[in-house]
């Protein structure tokens, strides 16, 4: 009887430790980092939380965020399951990423040899529009107000809205912004701008659109101009670091005046926007530049330039300090054909 209490007692302890050994093993599983071994041999210990634009991020105790590019990858192992994207479409879910040789390896039922270079991997959890689920809406509402009393009460508003849905057929782009001068309750500057565009990815970085805008100035005896035409673009560089595009094409213009005779001509349509967060800390440098050319009169030319470095505050907060330069040289004589503006904005962004 006490022979096989003894025994009973036994399997119990065993049953108990195996338990106990497992428990510890799946709690050693869950906490286990991240590990990233690159081709110079150093070895890095955290969680890899990403990977976008042939970068792959890692949150470690001892540096914070590192970025790693993965062409400098050797090996790396995660404990964590992903949604991975690859360069040709391909979408694999629940998988942790395993490297090796730089060598992503993937399941069979992926790839017949179950590896893809690394550098093949596109996204790591990307959000639906990626995956061809819907837009990705983004945009920015920003406005300046500065008020002055003395010998002379002034007060100036500008306001600027952008607004973007982009998919990974097309994409739509809407951008309002003005301004409105007073001082001594007499207007001093009254002026819009409105644009919107279309474009549709073909091949690559390449896409092809429709843009419509108009604007009006009657400080500048512009009443009313409007424009709409077929552009040609191409993406150069999308990243953080820098991203480049530019458009080409033809537009119809049609000009309205105040005072001076009324015109309407075919045009030469060019736009160049760059971006990038060069200085760090979350800033970014932008230039936009818009340009139309009179193809019936190549005197007759408008340059629009906007060059600004935009700064976060709190939450989708930023701050922004712009210099704007306008070039109209068909601009009737008794007004400037060059406009110069510096301003600073607040604006919220999502």
């Amino acid at each position: 009887m006490l022979g096989k209490a003894s025994r009973l007692g036994q399997v119990f302890a065993a049953s108990l430790l195996a338990c106990h050994v497992a428990v510890a093993n799946a709690e050693n599983s869950a906490t286990a980092p991240d590990e990233i071994v690159l081709k110079n041999g150093s070895r890095l210990i955290g969680t890899v939380t990403g990977s976008r634009d042939g970068v792959v991020t890692m949150e470690t105790e001892f540096a914070g965020t590192l970025s790693i590019a993965q062409d400098q990858i050797d090996q790396m192992r995660t404990n964590e399951v992903f949604v991975l994207k690859l360069e040709d479409g391909t979408v694999v879910e629940d998988q942790p990423i395993v490297v090796q040789d730089n060598e992503l390896l993937l399941p069979a039922s992926v790839n017949g040899d179950g590896a893809y270079s690394l550098t093949q991997l596109q996204l790591v959890n990307p959000e639906p529009w990626e995956l061809g689920q819907g837009y990705k809406w983004s945009g920015l509402v920003s406005a300046a107000l500065t008020l002055q009393d003395g010998n002379t009460d002034s007060e100036e508003f500008d306001y600027r809205l952008e607004s973007v849905w982009r998919s990974l057929r097309d994409r739509y782009t809407l951008k309002l912004q003005g301004e409105i001068d007073e001082a001594n309750d007499v207007k001093s500057a009254e002026n819009w701008k409105a644009l919107a565009k279309y474009d549709y990815f073909i091949d690559g970085p390449w896409y092809w659109g429709m843009n419509a805008g108009a604007e009006q100035d009657k400080f500048a005896d512009l009443d009313l101009r409007y424009y709409i035409g077929p552009y040609m673009g191409r993406q150069f560089y999308e990243a953080p670091e820098l991203t480049v595009s530019a458009e080409g094409g033809l537009v119809y213009v049609n000009e309205d005046f105040v005072v001076a005779d009324d015109k309407e001509y075919p045009g030469a349509n060019w736009t160049v926007h760059a971006s990038s967060n060069y200085l760090g800390g979350d800033s970014r440098l932008y230039l936009d530049h818009h340009g139309i050319l009179n193809l019936d009169d190549a005197q007759d030319l408008i340059l629009n330039t906007t060059l600004g470095l935009a700064f976060p505050l709190m939450f989708n907060v930023e701050a922004a300090a712009e210099l704007l330069v306008e070039y109209d040289s068909g601009a009737p004589s008794a007004v400037d054909k060059v406009d110069q503006t510096y301003r600073f904005r607040i604006g919220y962004s999502w």
